[in-house]
């Protein structure tokens, strides 16, 4: 079963960082954040479009390594559409998920593919890869500046 896990993990993790869904730059878009991890080198422009509190729209920029290219990926995937208070409330489990602190009574199925990357945090050096796209959403959804680190 857990060989089923990591070889899931890999596939989606090697199909969203090579082919990474709405990777692009968003000229209408009313939110723009930059993201920065210094430790790994991840750097991220996410760009939203946000209409009477919901994300109609969100993309990305920028170069990262497979795990930080990977969750921007199905992060941008998942929340289209979603209000902002759902966003942060995935951001909340999301996060809960790959730092372990009190991630033990997430359901995975219900997260559907963000599940791939609960093994991050067997890799504390690599939460801060898979968190860098959802810190800079928090941020923009939040307003808060024109650029955020994982440190």
């Amino acid at each position: 079963m857990l060989d089923q896990i990591r070889d899931l993990y890999q596939e989606v993790v090697f199909d969203h960082n090579r082919n990474p869904r709405n990777f692009r730059v968003m000229a209408d878009a009313n939110r723009t954040i930059e993201g920065f991890n210094p430790l790994c080198g991840d750097r991220i422009t996410l760009y939203a479009k946000v209409i009477h509190g919901i994300i109609e729209d969100v993309s990305f920029q920028g170069a990262g390594c497979a795990i930080s290219t990977a969750s921007a990926s199905l992060m941008t995937e998942i929340v289209k559409g979603q209000t902002e208070a759902e966003a942060e409330k995935l951001f909340e489990t999301f996060h809960r998920m790959t730092t372990g602190k009190n991630g033990d009574d997430i359901n995975l199925e219900e997260i559907g593919k963000l599940a791939v990357l609960s093994g991050v945090r067997a890799y504390p050096a690599r939460v801060k890869c898979a968190t860098l796209a959802w810190h800079s959403l928090q941020a923009a959804l939040k307003n808060e500046g024109h650029s955020i680190s994982t440190e």
